[in-house]
């Protein structure tokens, strides 16, 4: 099994080689670590340093708590953030609290010698998923602490298979394995590990991180004035094709925010051309004495979403009806109903949601057409869904204080 692994990782490099002469994130995948060696030689290492590995962006928001209690903490360590990804690499290379950043070279014998001759980590975080078993098996044979850190197992993964076991051998290698989730405890401590902590999803704790640090938006409150206010966020076209359904075929007794996951020019023209029979304004031409009248504000930055959620009474998270859902903790953390598109299974905290009653799956029209009109026919419905979803989000924050406990004896 491990020769079929590294087989995969030599036919990924050549597809990803190939696939950079006319794919753009292939292209910048391999640009991207012509100069990484280079860039581990510059590190310092007289001293102490801490090593955290993200596969992308989704896996760096949950990694970011711990960076940044640890930076806070502990300033005699330096970090040095990897990324498997361009989308993680090029928007955080310039991540205030991270002293190196660069991309992770392949899993092979080779480069995980080399990687760690130069880096020489005294403590190693892998953030959820990463499970690269030449690097992990180095850092084992090194007796380097290396920690998961919000994982999530299933059943169905290939640990847990009948080809599985060389692989699971190195989720033995971790130091402790922090887990997001009752399920995953139980399944690894059916298989024998003891190094398991259930600890939380970190991500809660950014969550409840950029809510204290929420930007007041006056022209937002002077949008809302009085009026029930839906905030659609990170929406899609079929996500933003239901919504604007809805809103025309029914008084418009709620106001309307929809920040879309694409902010090009031709996607906000497509929203605003949709809702041409009611008063829509952007973002960014909204002003204090223009905005009151209007029933629609199409947010065209980037940016506010975190923020905007402080003045909605419910929302939309778009997603759903793709690959799958985006954040709804940042929602739901502000004491609001969250309503989202059917994919949302391998979601934890959209089971979780839809168990307390604080989130609400939709599939089709008539379905969000049910929810909306309850929550608009029946307050005291809207304001105990709203309260339960934030009761979750803060129950169960804290696991980076309990994973900085475990690790640092804090």
């Amino acid at each position: 099994m491990i020769f079929l692994y590294r087989l995969g990782i030599f036919l990924f490099k050549i597809a990803a080689n190939v696939a950079s002469f006319f794919n753009p994130k292939a292209s910048k995948f391999i640009k991207g670590r012509e100069f990484l060696w280079e860039s581990l030689y510059r590190i310092d290492r007289s001293s102490l340093l801490i090593w955290i590995h993200c596969s992308s962006l989704g896996e760096f928001e949950q990694g970011r708590p711990l960076i940044e209690k640890i930076k806070t903490q502990y300033p005699e360590y330096k970090i040095l953030l990897t990324f498997f990804s361009p989308s993680g690499y090029e928007i955080r290379k310039n991540y205030l609290y991270a002293d190196y950043v660069t991309y992770l070279p392949l899993d092979t014998p080779h480069n995980a010698r080399k990687f760690l001759e130069i880096v020489k980590p005294d403590k190693v975080f892998f953030i959820k998923y990463e499970f690269w078993y030449f690097l992990l098996r180095e850092l084992h044979r090194k007796g380097i602490e290396t920690y998961l850190i919000s994982g999530i197992f299933r059943k169905s993964q290939y640990f847990f298979q009948w080809y599985g076991k060389p692989f699971r051998k190195m989720l033995g290698w971790f130091q402790w394995i922090f887990v997001q989730e009752t399920a995953s405890y139980k399944l690894l401590s059916s298989y024998g590990f003891k190094r398991v902590l259930l600890s939380g999803d970190t991500r809660l704790d950014r969550v409840v991180q950029l809510a204290e640090e929420a930007k007041s938006i006056p022209v937002v409150k002077k949008f809302k004035g009085q009026h029930p206010l839906l905030v659609a966020g990170s929406t899609w076209k079929k996500d933003e094709d239901l919504l604007l359904n809805y809103y025309r075929q029914h008084e418009t007794f709620f106001k309307m925010i929809v920040a879309p996951h694409k902010v090009e020019e031709n996607n906000i023209e497509r929203i605003i051309y949709n809702l041409k029979d009611y008063k829509v304004i952007r973002y960014s031409k909204a002003e204090g004495e223009n905005v009151s009248g209007t029933d629609v504000l199409i947010i065209d930055c980037i940016g506010l979403l975190a923020s905007l959620y402080r003045y909605g009474d419910f929302a939309y998270i778009g997603g759903g009806f793709g690959k799958g859902i985006h954040n709804l903790a940042e929602a739901a953390t502000w004491n609001i109903p969250v309503v989202f598109g059917p994919n949302y299974k391998k979601f934890k905290e959209a089971n979780d949601l839809i168990d307390v009653g604080g989130g609400f799956s939709i599939h089709d029209y008539h379905s969000l057409e049910s929810i909306f009109n309850r929550f608009m026919n029946n307050p005291e419905f809207l304001s105990k869904a709203g309260k339960v979803a934030g009761k979750y989000i803060g129950q169960n924050a804290g696991a980076t204080e309990q994973i900085m406990q475990n690790v640092f004896g804090n």
